[in-house]
């Protein structure tokens, strides 16, 4: 039986994991169940309600994407229901963001066929036994973690206290949040993963479970109907695919964007730093990221044909030429490698939450349909059926050698530039997983004027560059929360390190 790494979001998600590994699963199985605990024990981080990629690379076969994101919902609705059943809020998180929730903003949820497909193509255990973990802790009760009770402590009450089942889950009698390490127990969801464990990942789609969730959008304004939950399917896709100085790299296609944004951006730092960050490495990765973000918003967010601007600006950015690109106009992660050379990496969202939870199931749902940043189009503007865009990009890359490194961050549009970092930290400067992990990051942003703006950790020295900026002075969550896990094909070693950022963990299980 194979040994497998896994590094996670949290320290409940890589024991199950190593649970798995034990009893005989491979890369994809452990990352399959740690999903699944993640979706349950992470509240205001990620859900069951929403959506998420795979990418999978097993020895002897080609790398795939399952994309198993949330879906604009709808189908066969009169016209005069769009546009309803939602209403903006505004808190402090992240230096202030305002989105829309409420039933209205509720896409077809994903994730949960996607893992399901990944374990019947991939995997070797049995479905309820993956289930198993996670249906333990939503029986049981589980402790808010720490990185739940930093976003719940801004969010608690504008997203997750207006709907009387969601408040009830997160509060205490006297109306205050559960606190960090407190017990949360959750009405009717045993029964619900009882269901999914028993009647296969459909459990969610078809029969009680979603006649309850579509009676609740109904009765409330949503456009989540019965035939939107019977329709989805998850696709399995072809990665986007680069090799970077001797690594075959894959990641997540169009319709999302981060793995496009993700590659333009290794294309464009591709032998840079040459032995370690210098002042012109930080000013050609700032200059990189505002190029690449710069035809991000200006073209690839309101694209009528992604596929084609993607390939232009990958075609521009193999050239390593930043000043021709320039001329142009809240989610949980979890990588497994095993000692076959397989490999799995799972990004799951679901957004910055609805506040919904249909009563008698236990289940948040997303509010992918209101994230702003990511619905440039406008509210409600696509049609029933196509899938959302996104800023997640499950990655792994091989090298020549047979090396594996599996690696994927949280983060909204920091997901990329964690995970940027991170790969040149490993591949180009051979640090540590670990160090290549925890050394301090830099990302591109627009201020409220949506001016470039540097956001910087520690005592980088950004400062000496010409660039308005602001820096946090300690690893900050903001920066994302990158899990990754290496397979050296050489030696053998299999190692896995989690971002101190988010408080993740790592496992490190089986035998063979």
């Amino acid at each position: 039986m194979p040994r497998v790494a896994t590094a996670s979001s949290s320290q409940l998600a890589a024991d199950a994991a190593g649970r798995i590994a034990d009893q005989g699963g491979n890369a994809v199985d452990g990352a399959v169940s740690a999903a699944l605990v993640s979706m349950i024990t992470e509240p205001g981080v990620c859900a069951l309600g929403g959506g998420g990629f795979v990418t999978i690379w097993i020895p002897g076969t080609d790398p795939v994407t399952i994309d198993g994101y949330v879906e604009m919902p709808g189908r066969g609705l009169p016209s005069e229901r769009f546009g309803k059943g939602v209403f903006d809020v505004t808190m402090e998180y992240g230096g202030g963001i305002t989105t829309t929730i409420g039933h209205g903003s509720v896409g077809t949820p994903g994730a949960l066929a996607a893992l399901g497909l990944a374990s019947a193509r991939y995997g070797r255990i049995p479905w309820p036994l993956l289930v198993e973990p996670a249906y333990e802790l939503a029986r049981d009760g589980f402790p808010l973690s720490q990185p739940s009770s930093s976003y719940l402590r801004f969010s608690h009450e504008v997203v997750f206290g207006w709907q009387a089942p969601s408040r009830a889950a997160l509060h205490r009698a006297d109306g205050s949040l559960v606190p960090v390490g407190g017990l949360v127990q959750i009405t009717d969801r045993a029964d619900t993963l009882r269901a999914i464990a028993e009647q296969g990942p459909r459990a969610m789609y078809e029969g009680e479970i979603a006649r309850l969730i579509s009676a609740d959008m109904k009765a409330n304004g949503g456009l989540l109907t019965a035939e939107d939950l019977v329709e989805y399917r998850p696709l399995v896709r072809r990665p986007l695919e680069a090799v970077i100085n001797g690594w075959h790299v894959v990641t997540n296609p169009a319709p999302a964007i981060g793995g496009i944004t993700l590659t333009a951006l290794l294309m464009l730092m591709n032998g840079y730093p040459k032995h370690r960050w210098t002042i012109a490495d930080y000013d050609r990765l700032i200059r990189a990221q505002m190029a690449v973000f710069g035809v991000r918003r200006d073209q690839l967010e309101v694209s009528d044909d992604l596929p084609r601007d993607a390939l232009r600006l990958l075609t521009a950015a193999e050239g390593g030429d930043i000043e021709a690109l320039t001329t142009s106009p809240s989610t949980v992660h979890t990588s497994t490698v095993d000692s076959t050379g397989g490999a799995c990496s799972i990004t799951i969202s679901s957004g910055y939450g609805s506040g919904v939870m249909p009563p008698g199931t236990g289940i948040w749902m997303n509010n992918c349909l209101g994230e702003i940043e990511l619905n440039r189009r406008g509210f409600h503007a696509l049609a029933p059926g196509t899938r959302l865009t996104s800023n997640m990009a499950p990655t792994i890359a091989r090298h020549e050698d047979g090396r594996i490194l599996s690696v994927g961050s949280p983060g909204a549009d920091r997901i990329t530039t964690a995970i940027l970092a991170t790969v040149i930290n490993f591949t180009e400067l051979g640090m540590s997983l670990a160090d290549a992990i925890t050394e301090p990051r830099v990302h591109v942003e627009r201020d409220r004027d949506s001016e470039w703006l540097v956001a910087y950790e520690g005592s980088l020295p950004i400062d000496r560059l010409a660039y308005p900026h602001r820096r946090f002075e300690n690893l900050d969550m903001y920066f994302g929360g990158v899990g990754a896990a290496y397979w050296d094909s050489q030696g053998g070693d299999l190692v896995a390190a989690a971002d101190p950022r988010r408080t993740g963990a790592t496992s490190l299980a089986g035998s063979g």
